[in-house]
């Protein structure tokens, strides 16, 4: 039953301006698609509710758009606070920053020792070896774009 849904769901995105038929096979299965089969029924659905964009163009003489005012129900606060916020917010990304560098730190170290060592049976069967240095290089690469993002949020590209 959720297969079905599914496939009616899909079939109703894709094919939005195309007509849904429903076919019932002589086991009761039922198969809806926009490919008519003989004994299948057209069904009709009404269409998909669209809303306008809510950006309108002002009529200013440069062309652009007007800054959006703040809406009355949207709680606004004053710049001493927002900056406390913004100040607290940059404390958490720097702590962040200083987390992820460390965790760089130790995620390349470890990778330095496995290549440097073989475990067990990593010695009669290289696969296993290159497998799990594999896995210490993808979290130095991980680590390394935590922290390129963090920079870029922080500003310090």
């Amino acid at each position: 039953m959720k297969t079905l849904s599914l496939c009616l769901l899909l079939l109703l995105s894709a094919s939005a301006q195309a007509t849904v038929y429903k076919y019932v096979d002589k086991d009761g299965n039922v198969t809806f698609t926009n490919v008519p089969i003989r004994g299948a029924q057209p069904i009709r659905l009404n269409p998909l509710s669209s809303y306008p964009s809510q950006h309108k163009n002002s009529g200013n003489s440069s062309g652009g758009a007007a800054p959006a005012k703040p809406s009355s129900s949207f709680p606004s606060v004053d710049p001493g606070t927002q900056k406390q916020r913004d100040s607290g917010r940059r404390k958490i990304l720097e702590q962040e920053l200083a987390n992820e560098q460390k965790a760089l730190a130790d995620a390349q170290k470890a990778l330095t020792d496995g290549k440097a060592t073989r475990n067990g049976d990593e010695t009669r069967n290289y696969q296993k070896y290159l497998d799990r240095v594999q896995k210490l290089q993808d979290e130095v690469t991980d680590r390394q774009k935590n922290v390129e993002a963090l920079r870029r949020e922080l500003g310090q590209n």
